[in-house]
């Protein structure tokens, strides 16, 4: 069960991210974007690397990655 609410919240906060990326209420520099992206795909990496879903850990895992090289880097932007 926690895993099912795991996934389900890792899901809702990177389609959120893409979401707001596609109306245009996020850029793909802003900490939130990345943040989003960051977190909902660190779940999902969680959920499959317990169910041992290679595929998805390949998946998760780098757009994990992906998504924190922008928050460590110096050039934060959040919307005002």
């Amino acid at each position: 069960m926690l895993f099912q609410l795991l996934s389900l919240v890792g899901a809702a906060l990177v389609l959120i991210a893409f979401i707001a990326l596609q109306l245009g209420r996020m850029e793909r520099e802003d900490v939130a974007f990345n943040a989003l992206n960051f977190v909902g795909s660190a779940f999902l990496a969680w959920v499959a690397i317990v169910d041992r879903r290679l595929g998805f850990i390949i998946l998760e895992v780098a757009w994990a990655f992906f998504s924190l090289l922008p928050l460590l880097r110096g050039r934060r932007r959040t919307r005002a």
